[in-house]
C-alpha cells in the first residue's frame, strides 16, 4: 500500500479525513452513542453492551482516544472513558464548515 502523501493536502483536509476515518467504524459509533446515552463516564465492560471482544473494544477505545473525542482517567486497575466535550465542539465546527461547502452550490452538474 503507498504512502497518503497527507503534506500535500490543507490541514483542514487532514482533520477531516482523520475524523471520517475514526468515526467510520459501526462499533466506535455504538460505543459513542453508548457513553452518550449514559451521560457519565464508562468505567465498565463495554463488552456485553457492544458485543465484540474485550481486545477489540480497547482498540476502538483507544482510537477515540487518540484522536481526543474520548478522555481516559485511570482509576485502580480499569480506566473510565468520558465524552471530551471540547474535542466534539471542535469536531462539530469543522464538519459543519466542511458539509456547508457543498449546500450552497448550484445543480448545473448531471
Amino acid at each position: 500500500m503507498g504512502v497518503t502523501k497527507s503534506e500535500i493536502f490543507s490541514q483542514s483536509q487532514n482533520d477531516i479525513a482523520q475524523i471520517a476515518k475514526v468515526l467510520g467504524h459501526p462499533a466506535r459509533i455504538a460505543i459513542l452513542e453508548h457513553i452518550a446515552k449514559v451521560k457519565t463516564c464508562i468505567c465498565g465492560d463495554l463488552v456485553n453492551e457492544i458485543g465484540l471482544a474485550q481486545p477489540t473494544i480497547s482498540q476502538h477505545l483507544k482510537e477515540l482516544k487518540n484522536i481526543g473525542i474520548l478522555k481516559g482517567n485511570i482509576e485502580g486497575t480499569s480506566i473510565c472513558y468520558c465524552l471530551n466535550n471540547e474535542k466534539w465542539e471542535e469536531i462539530k465546527i469543522v464538519l459543519h464548515q466542511f458539509l456547508n461547502i457543498f449546500s450552497n452550490t448550484s445543480s448545473n452538474c448531471c
